[in-house]
């Protein structure tokens, strides 16, 4: 069974949507997709630098529109990719490029959403001076008992051993010098808080937008990052993306969906690496391909190839509860 992820914020790099520029159409579509959103996607992915694109508010839009380029060239086609893929999942911003390759929002809604989400975070990351910290390592329980001490929130828990603590700036200093458990601190280049009580003015900008998304039923089976779950209603999934803002990742749950679905494959779409090296260290024996260039698609289609297509069962493994519903297999 083939999983399909998309990273979140921090997988960006100057320059690097520039090989996908160099194919037949994807210049248009990033032209149109700028002028949905309100930002020039070709500018900021081959000329931009690191600390431009490291704002919230364009690093989101950039991280979605790269992640359904390079999904785009592996499936040109919606039916290959709903025939091929046995599950979608992203981290973080990542769902929202997820939800698309899913079937339930429109590239030109999730551009505009993402747009939103960016700036709206960026506002609410601005109230206060705060930011994230990679703990590595260390054990588990006496990590997560020094975060609560320290009252900083465990904004990603992401398996392989790592966590991502979240807080203010005078928090992560006293993290840094605590290393709970033993673990190591490392301070992450983001602009805030991210998945935590600092983000819920962001959370309220989306609720205001939402309802005027056109939301489809979901096509494949999609892994939520609040909980593992596989979510069954399109719009039970956008609201989990908007909740998301404030509430924290469990890609550590997610990966263990994936075991229980029969993972055997998983590809990364662009900018990849992040989310294929936690599968390398949590999920032994399946096979990973990051999709960082167009110079990987051939080994992406005989991995699609080999792997894709395994939709036989009946969409078991963990499902969420309330309104949404398993996804019939296909």
């Amino acid at each position: 069974m083939l999983v399909l992820v998309a990273p979140g914020q921090g997988a960006q790099a100057p320059g690097f949507l520039n090989p996908w520029l160099e194919l037949p159409g994807v210049a248009d579509r990033l032209h149109w997709w700028s002028a949905v959103a309100g930002l020039d996607l070709v500018h900021y992915g081959t000329e931009a630098t690191a600390e431009e694109i490291r704002d919230t508010a364009v690093a989101q839009p950039l991280l979605v529109a790269a992640g359904l380029v390079s999904s785009g060239v592996l499936f040109p086609d919606d039916g290959q990719a709903r025939g091929a893929i046995g599950a979608v999942a992203g981290h973080s911003v990542g769902e929202i490029t997820a939800a698309v390759v899913a079937g339930v929002l429109s590239a030109e809604s999730a551009m505009a959403l993402v747009r939103r989400r960016g700036q709206a975070m960026a506002e609410a990351a601005a109230v206060t001076e705060t930011g994230m910290s990679a703990v590595l390592g260390g054990d588990p329980e006496e990590v997560l008992a020094g975060l609560a001490e320290l009252g900083l929130t465990p904004a990603n828990t992401n398996g392989a051993g790592q966590i991502v603590a979240a807080g203010t700036t005078e928090q992560l200093a006293a993290l840094a010098a605590a290393r709970p458990g033993g673990a190591r601190v490392i301070a992450l280049k983001v602009a805030g808080a991210f998945h935590t009580e600092h983000m819920t003015p962001a959370v309220a900008a989306l609720q205001a937008l939402v309802p005027a998304v056109p939301v489809a039923e979901p096509a494949l089976r999609y892994v939520s990052n609040a909980d593992g779950q596989v979510v069954g209603g399109g719009k039970e999934i956008v609201r989990r993306l908007v909740d998301q803002v404030a509430n924290p990742v469990r890609w550590d749950l997610c990966m263990e969906t994936f075991a229980e679905l029969g993972v055997t494959a998983m590809i990364e779409v662009s900018p990849a690496g992040t989310l294929v090296g936690l599968a390398k260290r949590a999920l032994k024996g399946v096979r990973t391909l990051a999709l960082k260039t167009p110079a990987d698609i051939e080994t992406a289609r005989e991995i699609v190839a080999e792997h894709g297509g395994d939709l036989t069962g009946s969409g078991d493994g963990p499902v969420a509860a309330g309104p949404s519903q398993p996804v019939p297999a296909e």
